[in-house]
């Protein structure tokens, strides 16, 4: 376990671990915290005050980029901006069903946080452990307030009864807490209606989006690009399928993300790709970090994304910070991220989700139709110039924050 204040200065990171440069450098699309302080008011804050954030060891790990650690990591840099010093305490386990030692640091944590101290707990920490945060939560003294980047029931490959199990866990957590955070209005929608909770306590901080150099792509068709860890949940299986039924057409493939988090789904999907004969255009990259993943963006002509589930889709929204294009299901809050322009262009296409014949006729239109592919393009430069940024994200977190109620709170 690590416990640390954080480093303003620091080194920001997108959605793979990719260093996005010092935090005072001027680059596109980033905001310095002095222009950040400068939006708030105009008014730099003498002294801030500080969240207690609680997140998984594996946070800084750049072999296991996720989209929810790149979130962590990156409102930590922007908080300050909006009055807020963030102090991490990592901590190591399997969650979200740690072994006792991570339980046992996890409420020690808890315990020796001052009276009245502001936490912001990651659901991946706090959802499976009801436990340890239910009682915390009523007994009051904490003021507390849970991020929840996946509903614990929503990953893929679950059987039946651990997501139920996951679910109930969860459910008693998020009653029990003031407050809870989730990153998109479709995520939301989902807690409130699928938890029960009161609407009034769930508040939705989407990631921002640095807007990047437009990418030049490859030939403006042929380089399709897939940012995600290989997991069962991000469905590259299927994307493979329908890239098996388009192979008369001239496309490349780059799957970029963690290959450690399911060796056997990487296994089935490395012989899924033998077994079409496809090794020679679908490589298999592992995570990529600073140039190398800059790189594979500035090559891209289409971003892919086949996931069974997804509340928002950060590397949707890196991709159109590129003005790269979007092929991706259409589950969970990926619509909202992939959004529309300002003139109400559609910068991507949404397909079915389950349907590896869907994606094919998508990738078969992408390819046979030079107007489709200009209006898309368009659209994705236009939306491009209309991300929010990550200093949308702090506020939104920082007003939760400040509403956390100081008297204790029965579970719901």
């Amino acid at each position: 376990m690590t416990d640390t204040t954080i480093d303003v200065t620091g080194t920001n990171t997108g959605v793979t671990g990719k260093a996005t440069g010092r935090a005072g450098a001027a680059r596109p699309g980033h905001v310095p915290l002095q222009a950040s302080f400068q939006r708030n008011g105009g008014i730099i804050p003498m002294s801030l005050r500080t969240v207690h954030f609680v997140m998984p060891g594996g946070v800084d790990d750049p072999a296991a980029p996720s989209g929810g650690n790149a979130y962590d990591r990156r409102v930590c840099l922007d908080l300050p901006g909006f009055g807020w010093q963030a102090h991490r305490h990592t901590v190591a386990g399997a969650w979200p069903r740690p072994d006792a030692a991570a339980r046992a640091e996890l409420a020690r944590i808890l315990r020796e946080l001052p009276d009245g101290a502001v936490v912001l707990l990651d659901g991946l920490v706090a959802c499976g452990v009801p436990e340890i945060i239910v009682p915390a939560a009523e007994e009051g003294r904490l003021r507390t307030a849970v991020l929840v980047h996946l509903p614990l029931g929503d990953e893929t490959g679950l059987d039946a009864a651990d997501a139920a199990e996951l679910d109930a866990r969860e459910r008693a957590v998020l009653r029990a807490v003031p407050s809870v955070i989730a990153t998109s209005d479709w995520a939301v929608r989902r807690l409130v209606s699928h938890h029960g909770l009161a609407p009034d306590r769930v508040r939705v901080a989407a990631p921002g989006a640095d807007i990047a150099p437009l990418a030049p792509g490859t030939d403006g068709v042929s380089r399709l690009l897939c940012v995600a860890a290989v997991t069962p949940r991000k469905g590259q299986h299927r994307l493979v399928e329908a890239l098996a039924a388009v192979a008369d057409l001239p496309w490349s493939c780059a799957l970029v993300g963690g290959l450690t988090q399911d060796p056997e789904y990487v296994a089935h999907l490395r012989d899924l790709v033998r077994g079409h004969g496809l090794e020679d255009r679908l490589e298999l990259t592992g995570p990529q970090t600073g140039a190398a993943l800059d790189a594979s963006y500035a090559a891209a002509d289409l971003m892919v994304l086949t996931s069974y589930a997804e509340t928002y889709g950060m590397a949707v929204t890196e991709a159109l910070a590129r003005g790269i294009p979007v092929l991706a299901t259409d589950v969970g809050g990926l619509p909202e991220a992939v959004g529309r322009a300002p003139g109400g262009g559609v910068p991507g296409i949404l397909v079915p989700p389950e349907n590896p014949a869907a994606i094919a006729a998508e990738l078969r239109g992408w390819f046979g139709e030079a107007d489709v592919r200009r209006r898309l393009r368009a659209a994705a430069r236009s939306r491009r110039a209309a991300l929010g940024g990550w200093a949308s994200t702090a506020q939104s977190l920082a007003a939760v924050l400040r509403r956390l109620p100081t008297e204790p709170r029965r579970a719901a």
